[in-house]
């Protein structure tokens, strides 16, 4: 696990880690506010999609202080070998703290030091506004390329 970003002292000490026997149950057990219930699936479904996917997606549990408090997953596009993040979600009671964005940087930070990425890419559907303004804080640019009818963003 890694602890929060150097750059951002303030933000909230997130850390990440792959979800495991012992944090499954509280990954599943994650619920996001009801108007983003149209952009984000249940977390049981990622977890399946982790486990049945032929993608190949890894799942990573957000914690602080030792609590679950959020989840992302992500897989390496062999195409281009972009390390797509998917399924991005924090728990109700714990957003608009900051939590995603420490999150997200945590995850980047992982996936480059644990697997060597350096080029990441995301996809969001176009309404989702406060998604669209987290990733661009956060470095994501979009790029004209669409997957499936969202809208997609890279980072290098």
């Amino acid at each position: 696990m890694l602890p929060r970003s150097d750059r951002d002292p303030s933000a909230p000490a997130v850390a990440v880690a792959p979800v495991s026997a012992d944090t499954w149950r509280d990954v599943a057990a994650l619920s996001v506010t009801p108007d983003q219930r149209a952009f984000v699936a249940e977390p049981s479904y990622y977890l399946a999609l982790c486990c049945y996917s032929e993608v190949g997606w890894a799942p990573l549990a957000m914690t602080l202080d030792g609590e679950v408090v959020g989840f992302l997953m992500s897989a390496v596009d062999p195409s281009d070998g972009a390390c797509w993040l998917g399924g991005v979600m924090v728990d109700a009671s714990r957003q608009g703290r900051g939590v995603g964005g420490a999150g997200i940087d945590a995850a980047l930070r992982y996936l480059g030091s644990t697997h060597g990425q350096r080029h990441f890419a995301l996809s969001y559907d176009p309404a989702n506004e406060r998604a669209r303004r987290l990733y661009a804080r956060l470095g994501f640019r979009e790029t004209g390329e669409t997957e499936g009818d969202e809208v997609v963003a890279r980072r290098r």
